[in-house]
Protein backbone atom coordinates (compact mmCIF):
# COMPACT_ATOMS: atom_id res chain seq x y z
CA UNK A 1 0.00 0.00 0.00
CA UNK A 2 1.47 3.41 -0.95
CA UNK A 3 2.36 5.63 1.99
CA UNK A 4 1.79 9.35 2.51
CA UNK A 5 5.55 9.76 2.73
CA UNK A 6 5.95 8.32 -0.77
CA UNK A 7 3.32 10.71 -2.10
CA UNK A 8 5.18 13.60 -0.43
CA UNK A 9 8.39 12.52 -2.16
CA UNK A 10 6.61 12.35 -5.51
CA UNK A 11 5.08 15.79 -4.93
CA UNK A 12 8.51 17.23 -4.12
CA UNK A 13 10.00 15.66 -7.24
CA UNK A 14 7.22 17.05 -9.43
CA UNK A 15 7.68 20.47 -7.85
CA UNK A 16 11.48 20.65 -7.98
CA UNK A 17 11.94 18.79 -11.30
CA UNK A 18 15.27 17.60 -9.96
CA UNK A 19 16.13 14.56 -7.81
CA UNK A 20 18.85 16.32 -5.80
CA UNK A 21 16.71 19.36 -4.96
CA UNK A 22 13.68 17.21 -4.18
CA UNK A 23 15.75 14.98 -1.87
CA UNK A 24 17.18 18.05 -0.13
CA UNK A 25 13.71 19.53 0.41
CA UNK A 26 12.56 16.22 1.91
CA UNK A 27 15.74 15.93 4.00
CA UNK A 28 16.67 12.50 2.67
CA UNK A 29 19.42 11.26 0.38
CA UNK A 30 18.97 11.23 -3.38
CA UNK A 31 19.32 7.41 -3.60
CA UNK A 32 16.69 7.02 -0.88
CA UNK A 33 14.29 9.29 -2.76
CA UNK A 34 14.86 7.39 -6.01
CA UNK A 35 14.24 4.08 -4.24
CA UNK A 36 10.98 5.36 -2.70
CA UNK A 37 9.71 6.52 -6.10
CA UNK A 38 10.51 3.12 -7.62
CA UNK A 39 8.72 1.39 -4.73
CA UNK A 40 5.71 3.65 -5.28
CA UNK A 41 5.65 2.67 -8.97
CA UNK A 42 5.73 -0.97 -7.89
CA UNK A 43 2.88 -0.49 -5.42
CA UNK A 44 0.74 1.28 -8.01
CA UNK A 45 1.76 -0.97 -10.89
CA UNK A 46 2.40 1.93 -13.27
CA UNK A 47 5.35 3.98 -14.54
CA UNK A 48 5.37 7.47 -13.04
CA UNK A 49 8.56 8.80 -14.65
CA UNK A 50 10.12 8.60 -18.08
CA UNK A 51 13.79 8.39 -17.17
CA UNK A 52 16.59 9.60 -19.40
CA UNK A 53 20.29 10.13 -18.87
CA UNK A 54 20.32 12.61 -15.99
CA UNK A 55 16.78 13.73 -16.78
CA UNK A 56 13.20 12.61 -16.24
CA UNK A 57 9.66 13.62 -17.11
CA UNK A 58 6.35 12.69 -15.56
CA UNK A 59 4.28 10.27 -17.60
CA UNK A 60 0.64 11.07 -18.29
CA UNK A 61 -0.31 8.71 -15.49
CA UNK A 62 2.36 10.23 -13.26
CA UNK A 63 0.94 13.71 -13.77
CA UNK A 64 -2.51 12.51 -12.73
CA UNK A 65 -1.11 10.66 -9.71
CA UNK A 66 0.66 13.85 -8.61
CA UNK A 67 -2.59 15.82 -8.90
CA UNK A 68 -4.50 13.26 -6.84
CA UNK A 69 -1.66 12.86 -4.34
CA UNK A 70 -1.62 16.61 -3.69
CA UNK A 71 -5.32 16.50 -2.94
CA UNK A 72 -4.71 13.69 -0.44
CA UNK A 73 -1.80 15.55 1.18
CA UNK A 74 -3.86 18.75 1.50
CA UNK A 75 -6.73 16.83 3.10
CA UNK A 76 -4.31 15.16 5.51
CA UNK A 77 -2.78 18.49 6.50
CA UNK A 78 -6.23 19.96 7.06
CA UNK A 79 -7.21 16.97 9.20
CA UNK A 80 -4.12 17.46 11.39
CA UNK A 81 -4.89 21.19 11.60
CA UNK A 82 -8.43 20.39 12.71
CA UNK A 83 -7.16 18.19 15.52
CA UNK A 84 -4.63 20.81 16.60
CA UNK A 85 -7.21 23.60 16.45
CA UNK A 86 -9.60 21.60 18.63
CA UNK A 87 -6.89 20.75 21.16
CA UNK A 88 -4.64 23.81 21.15
CA UNK A 89 -5.86 26.79 19.13
CA UNK A 90 -3.30 29.41 18.09
CA UNK A 91 -0.40 27.01 18.38
CA UNK A 92 1.95 24.93 16.26
CA UNK A 93 3.80 25.62 13.04
CA UNK A 94 2.34 28.19 10.64
CA UNK A 95 3.78 28.35 7.13
CA UNK A 96 3.30 32.00 6.21
CA UNK A 97 3.89 33.50 2.76
CA UNK A 98 4.26 37.23 2.05
CA UNK A 99 4.72 39.14 -1.21
CA UNK A 100 7.93 41.23 -1.64
CA UNK A 101 6.12 44.59 -1.74
CA UNK A 102 4.71 43.95 1.75
CA UNK A 103 7.29 41.82 3.56
CA UNK A 104 10.08 44.36 4.24
CA UNK A 105 7.67 47.11 5.28
CA UNK A 106 5.04 45.38 7.43
CA UNK A 107 6.85 42.34 8.86
CA UNK A 108 9.39 44.27 11.00
CA UNK A 109 6.44 45.61 12.99
CA UNK A 110 4.11 42.64 12.58
CA UNK A 111 6.40 39.80 13.65
CA UNK A 112 7.08 41.09 17.20
CA UNK A 113 3.34 41.68 17.65
CA UNK A 114 2.43 38.18 16.44
CA UNK A 115 5.15 36.64 18.61
CA UNK A 116 3.93 38.51 21.69
CA UNK A 117 0.23 37.89 21.13
CA UNK A 118 0.50 34.29 19.89
CA UNK A 119 3.59 32.86 21.64
CA UNK A 120 2.67 29.23 20.84
CA UNK A 121 2.70 29.81 17.06
CA UNK A 122 5.98 29.06 15.27
CA UNK A 123 6.09 31.05 12.01
CA UNK A 124 7.88 29.67 8.96
CA UNK A 125 8.19 32.56 6.49
CA UNK A 126 8.44 32.53 2.73
CA UNK A 127 8.70 35.64 0.53
CA UNK A 128 7.73 35.21 -3.12
CA UNK A 129 5.57 36.66 -5.85
CA UNK A 130 1.81 36.25 -5.73
CA UNK A 131 1.47 33.45 -8.30
CA UNK A 132 4.04 31.26 -6.53
CA UNK A 133 2.51 31.87 -3.09
CA UNK A 134 -1.02 31.11 -4.27
CA UNK A 135 0.20 27.92 -5.94
CA UNK A 136 1.96 26.84 -2.73
CA UNK A 137 -1.14 27.70 -0.72
CA UNK A 138 -3.38 25.60 -2.97
CA UNK A 139 -0.94 22.68 -2.81
CA UNK A 140 -0.73 22.80 0.97
CA UNK A 141 2.89 23.95 1.09
CA UNK A 142 1.76 27.16 2.84
CA UNK A 143 -1.00 27.72 5.39
CA UNK A 144 -1.54 31.47 5.14
CA UNK A 145 -0.54 34.23 2.72
CA UNK A 146 -0.36 38.01 3.14
CA UNK A 147 -0.84 39.65 -0.24
CA UNK A 148 -2.70 42.18 -2.34
CA UNK A 149 -6.34 41.47 -3.16
CA UNK A 150 -8.59 40.67 -4.94
CA UNK A 151 -7.68 37.05 -5.56
CA UNK A 152 -9.70 34.90 -7.93
CA UNK A 153 -9.31 31.31 -6.74
CA UNK A 154 -12.35 29.17 -5.87
CA UNK A 155 -10.47 27.02 -3.33
CA UNK A 156 -9.13 30.01 -1.38
CA UNK A 157 -10.84 32.26 1.17
CA UNK A 158 -9.66 35.81 1.81
CA UNK A 159 -9.94 38.47 4.50
CA UNK A 160 -9.61 42.19 3.80
CA UNK A 161 -7.28 43.88 6.30
CA UNK A 162 -6.74 47.47 5.16
CA UNK A 163 -6.18 49.72 2.16
CA UNK A 164 -2.66 50.89 1.38
CA UNK A 165 -2.70 54.24 -0.42
CA UNK A 166 -0.43 55.06 -3.34
CA UNK A 167 1.75 58.18 -3.53
CA UNK A 168 3.56 59.62 -6.50
CA UNK A 169 7.33 59.75 -5.93
CA UNK A 170 9.25 62.00 -8.27
CA UNK A 171 12.54 63.86 -8.41
CA UNK A 172 12.64 66.88 -6.10
CA UNK A 173 12.30 70.31 -7.63
CA UNK A 174 12.41 73.71 -5.93
CA UNK A 175 9.23 74.67 -7.76
CA UNK A 176 7.41 71.56 -6.59
CA UNK A 177 4.91 72.05 -3.77
CA UNK A 178 4.61 68.73 -1.92
CA UNK A 179 1.57 70.02 -0.03
CA UNK A 180 -0.41 70.18 -3.25
CA UNK A 181 -2.39 67.09 -4.21
CA UNK A 182 -2.28 65.81 -7.77
CA UNK A 183 -4.77 64.14 -10.08
CA UNK A 184 -4.32 60.67 -11.52
CA UNK A 185 -4.30 62.33 -14.94
CA UNK A 186 -0.93 63.85 -14.02
CA UNK A 187 0.61 60.40 -14.44
CA UNK A 188 0.51 60.98 -18.19
CA UNK A 189 3.17 63.67 -17.79
CA UNK A 190 5.66 61.42 -16.03
CA UNK A 191 7.84 58.60 -17.23
CA UNK A 192 6.62 55.92 -14.80
CA UNK A 193 9.13 53.35 -13.60
CA UNK A 194 7.57 49.97 -12.78
CA UNK A 195 8.65 46.69 -11.24
CA UNK A 196 9.34 43.76 -13.55
CA UNK A 197 6.73 41.31 -14.83
CA UNK A 198 5.15 39.07 -12.21
CA UNK A 199 4.83 41.66 -9.44
CA UNK A 200 1.20 42.45 -8.62
CA UNK A 201 2.25 46.03 -7.79
CA UNK A 202 3.22 46.46 -11.44
CA UNK A 203 -0.23 45.31 -12.57
CA UNK A 204 -1.91 47.68 -10.11
CA UNK A 205 0.18 50.60 -11.36
CA UNK A 206 -0.64 49.75 -14.96
CA UNK A 207 -4.33 49.67 -14.07
CA UNK A 208 -4.14 53.12 -12.48
CA UNK A 209 -2.27 54.64 -15.41
CA UNK A 210 -4.18 52.80 -18.14
CA UNK A 211 -4.57 56.04 -20.07
CA UNK A 212 -0.82 56.65 -20.13
CA UNK A 213 1.15 56.30 -23.35
CA UNK A 214 3.34 53.19 -23.54
CA UNK A 215 6.26 55.58 -24.09
CA UNK A 216 5.75 56.90 -20.56
CA UNK A 217 6.25 53.48 -18.96
CA UNK A 218 9.80 52.59 -17.95
CA UNK A 219 10.80 48.98 -18.61
CA UNK A 220 13.70 48.50 -16.18
CA UNK A 221 13.23 44.92 -15.10
CA UNK A 222 13.74 46.07 -11.50
CA UNK A 223 12.72 43.59 -8.81
CA UNK A 224 12.77 45.91 -5.79
CA UNK A 225 11.21 49.23 -4.85
CA UNK A 226 14.59 50.35 -3.51
CA UNK A 227 16.05 50.20 -7.03
CA UNK A 228 13.05 52.03 -8.48
CA UNK A 229 13.28 54.87 -5.93
CA UNK A 230 17.00 55.30 -6.59
CA UNK A 231 16.26 55.57 -10.32
CA UNK A 232 13.70 58.27 -9.50
CA UNK A 233 16.25 60.12 -7.33
CA UNK A 234 18.67 60.13 -10.24
CA UNK A 235 16.14 61.68 -12.61
CA UNK A 236 15.03 58.68 -14.66
CA UNK A 237 11.32 59.16 -14.00
CA UNK A 238 8.67 58.82 -11.31
CA UNK A 239 6.93 55.90 -9.64
CA UNK A 240 3.87 54.92 -7.65
CA UNK A 241 4.83 53.83 -4.14
CA UNK A 242 2.61 52.15 -1.52
CA UNK A 243 2.24 54.19 1.63
CA UNK A 244 3.60 51.39 3.82
CA UNK A 245 6.92 51.60 1.94
CA UNK A 246 7.41 55.35 2.31
CA UNK A 247 9.32 55.41 5.61
CA UNK A 248 11.74 52.71 4.46
CA UNK A 249 12.28 53.82 0.87
CA UNK A 250 11.95 57.61 0.68
CA UNK A 251 14.78 59.23 2.65
CA UNK A 252 16.73 60.82 -0.20
CA UNK A 253 16.45 64.61 -0.43
CA UNK A 254 16.55 64.27 -4.21
CA UNK A 255 13.04 62.75 -4.14
CA UNK A 256 9.65 64.30 -3.43
CA UNK A 257 6.29 62.74 -2.53
CA UNK A 258 2.90 63.87 -3.76
CA UNK A 259 -0.48 62.67 -2.55
CA UNK A 260 -3.36 62.18 -4.94
CA UNK A 261 -6.70 63.95 -4.74
CA UNK A 262 -9.62 62.04 -3.26
CA UNK A 263 -10.52 59.34 -3.85
CA UNK A 264 -6.88 58.38 -3.36
CA UNK A 265 -5.84 55.29 -5.33
CA UNK A 266 -4.87 52.36 -3.15
CA UNK A 267 -4.29 48.63 -3.07
CA UNK A 268 -6.21 46.20 -0.88
CA UNK A 269 -4.10 44.21 1.59
CA UNK A 270 -5.46 40.93 2.92
CA UNK A 271 -4.91 37.37 4.05
CA UNK A 272 -5.65 34.20 2.09
CA UNK A 273 -6.00 30.55 3.14
CA UNK A 274 -7.51 27.32 1.82
CA UNK A 275 -11.26 27.09 2.30
CA UNK A 276 -10.84 23.57 3.67
CA UNK A 277 -8.43 24.66 6.42
CA UNK A 278 -9.67 24.18 9.98
CA UNK A 279 -7.43 27.00 11.20
CA UNK A 280 -9.62 29.87 10.04
CA UNK A 281 -10.08 31.15 13.64
CA UNK A 282 -6.28 31.36 13.95
CA UNK A 283 -5.99 33.23 10.66
CA UNK A 284 -8.76 35.68 11.57
CA UNK A 285 -7.09 36.38 14.95
CA UNK A 286 -3.79 37.11 13.19
CA UNK A 287 -5.65 39.31 10.70
CA UNK A 288 -7.23 41.33 13.51
CA UNK A 289 -3.78 41.93 15.00
CA UNK A 290 -2.49 43.15 11.63
CA UNK A 291 -5.48 45.46 11.25
CA UNK A 292 -4.74 47.02 14.63
CA UNK A 293 -1.14 47.51 13.59
CA UNK A 294 -2.16 49.29 10.40
CA UNK A 295 -4.87 51.46 12.00
CA UNK A 296 -2.63 54.49 12.79
CA UNK A 297 -1.35 54.54 9.19
CA UNK A 298 -4.86 54.43 7.76
CA UNK A 299 -5.92 57.32 9.95
CA UNK A 300 -3.03 59.50 8.74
Amino acid sequence: MPSLKQFKYLDALARERNFARAASSCRISQPALSMQIKELEGELGITLLERGRGTFALTTAGTEIVRRARSILRATDDLVDFARQADRPLSGSLRFGVIPTIAPYLLPRALPLIRARFPDIALELREAQTADLVDDLSRGVLDLVLLSLPLEAPDIETLHLFDDRFLLVTQADEALDERKRVDLSSLDRHRLLLLSEGHCLRDQALSLCRTADRDTLGELGATSLTTIVQMVANGFGATLLPEMAIDAEVHDERTAMLRFRDPEPSREIGLAWRRTSARKPDFVAIGQALMELAAPKRAA
